[in-house]
């Protein structure tokens, strides 16, 4: 993949042109992510409505048909599923470990093969995902193993 970047003129409206032979769902979410310039999200914590920075989130867990969303020193819960997320979020950044948890990519410290198959992710608060066997395959291919 090649990236060129132009400096626009002063009477340039800024622009994205992507070539490519077909529209998969990696460029389709980085297309989206440019329209809605969405870096924040919204979340629950002790009836308040919260902003967060997409990089200060370690993972997304779902407890009880609801969500939470964890940082290095508090819990917030969304109403979004994770399903929803995994749409919303960058494919390289946010990955699916396993059917009840995403995690950020940025955040894992080590990865170590596990029983059964299954990976060990160990993020820098010290928190320990496991990596499902059926979803370790897209994790080799986005981290180039």
């Amino acid at each position: 993949m090649k990236i060129t970047i132009l400096e626009k003129g002063p009477d340039e409206e800024e622009e994205i042109i992507v070539k490519c032979d077909y529209l998969d769902e990696n460029i389709t979410r980085l297309l989206n992510q440019f329209k809605a310039g969405k870096s924040k999200l919204s979340f629950y914590k002790d009836s308040q409505i919260v902003l967060l920075e997409q990089s200060d989130i370690f993972y997304f867990e779902s407890v009880d048909d609801k969500v939470f969303a964890y940082t290095a020193d508090s819990v917030f819960e969304t109403k979004l599923k994770l399903y929803q997320l995994e749409e919303e979020l960058p494919a390289n950044v946010f990955f699916r470990a396993n059917k009840a948890v995403i995690v950020n990519l940025d955040k894992i410290n080590s990865l170590s093969p596990a029983f059964g198959g299954r990976f060990e992710a160990v993020l820098q608060n010290g928190y320990k995902v496991m990596i499902s066997r059926n979803y370790l395959a897209r994790l080799k291919e986005i981290l180039g193993l």
